[in-house]
């Protein structure tokens, strides 16, 4: 396992401590969960900026798809 080393503000690293002992986890446990979950989301904003930026794939307009679920204007 690769060991990072970083500085933070000390708020930020009061909240990590607050977070941790609420959690009964370590700083390490809850700063590596930060960093799963952030890049999974960093992931999934990468897939959708691409695929919105993928002329062959289409963009439907929400008044068109309300209308045709909705059966109405």
């Amino acid at each position: 396992m690769t060991q990072i080393t970083a500085r933070v503000p000390d708020e930020l690293a009061e909240s990590l401590d607050a977070a941790a002992a609420v959690l009964n986890r370590s700083r390490a446990a809850v700063v590596r969960q930060a960093l799963e979950q952030y890049l999974e989301d960093f992931d999934d904003l990468s897939v959708a900026l691409d695929r919105l930026r993928d002329p062959a794939d289409p963009v439907l307009d929400w008044d068109v798809v309300r209308r045709e679920l909705l059966g109405s204007d």
